[in-house]
C-alpha cells in the first residue's frame, strides 16, 4: 500500500513513516507543508493520504484544501486526515465529497496503533474512518436550535425573519397582539436569549432562525 504523508513536525512525521512502514506500507513521500503536498498527491497517486489538517505556512487547513484539490484531480483519492482537535467544519468539508474513502482521526489515536492501521487500510479500500469524537461532535451540531419551538412560534419566528412587525404578525396569522408577545418571549426564552443592554434578541432569534 503506497502512502503520501503531511506532517509538519518531524518527530512524528518520522514516527509515522516507521509506523506506516512497519505494517506494510510503502511512503512514497512524506512532506512538511501545504505546497508541497499537493504537488505529491498528484505525482505520486497513492493509495492512500495521511495528512495533517494544518500545515505551514499558515497552519490553518493547508492539509485539508490541498486533499480536496488533489481529489477534484484525481476523483477518488482516499485520504485519512489528522487533527490535533476535533474541527466539524472540516469534517463537513471532508465527508461533503462522498466519492473514495476518507478518514478523520484525532492525533491521539496514533498511539492506538491498531486502531490507527486499520482506519489508514480500511479509507484505502474505499471505506470511512471517523474518530468517535469527531462524529459525536457533528452530531451534536445538527440539533437544531429550533426543535424547542412549537409550530406556532415556529411560524411567529418566520414572519419576525421576513421583517414584519408584531401587529403584521398578528394579521398574518389572525392571532392577537398579546399572543404574539407571548410566543416570541417563548421564543427568546427556548433560544437562551436573555435581555441584554448590548443585543438586540429580535435581531439574534432571527440569526438562530436563519442559520439553522
Amino acid at each position: 500500500m503506497r502512502v503520501v504523508l503531511a506532517e509538519d513536525h518531524a518527530l512524528l512525521r518520522d514516527g509515522l513513516t516507521r509506523l506506516l512502514t512497519a505494517h506494510g506500507c510503502e511512503v512514497v513521500s512524506a512532506v512538511d507543508s501545504g505546497p508541497a503536498l499537493l504537488p505529491a498527491l498528484i505525482e505520486h497517486r497513492p493509495d492512500v493520504a495521511v495528512v495533517d489538517v494544518r500545515l505551514p505556512p499558515t497552519f490553518t487547513d493547508e492539509g485539508l484544501q490541498a486533499s480536496i484539490a488533489a481529489r477534484e484531480k484525481i476523483p477518488g483519492m482516499p485520504v485519512l486526515v489528522l487533527s490535533q482537535h476535533v474541527e466539524p467544519l472540516y469534517a463537513r468539508e471532508l465527508l461533503s465529497d462522498r466519492n473514495g474513502g476518507v478518514g478523520y482521526l484525532l492525533k491521539d489515536r496514533v498511539s492506538h496503533v491498531a486502531q490507527f492501521i486499520d482506519a489508514v487500510r480500511r479509507v484505502a479500500s474505499g471505506g470511512t474512518a471517523m474518530d468517535p469524537e469527531v462524529v459525536y461532535q457533528l452530531l451534536a451540531r445538527r440539533q437544531s436550535p429550533l426543535s424547542a419551538l412549537t409550530v406556532r412560534e415556529r411560524e411567529v419566528l418566520s414572519q419576525m425573519a421576513e421583517g414584519r412587525s408584531n401587529g403584521a404578525i398578528a394579521a398574518k396569522l389572525f392571532i392577537g397582539d398579546k399572543a404574539v408577545s407571548k410566543h416570541i418571549n417563548n421564543i427568546f426564552t427556548k433560544l437562551d436569549l436573555p435581555v441584554s443592554d448590548d443585543d438586540n434578541r429580535r435581531v439574534l432569534a432571527v440569526l438562530t432562525y436563519l442559520h439553522a
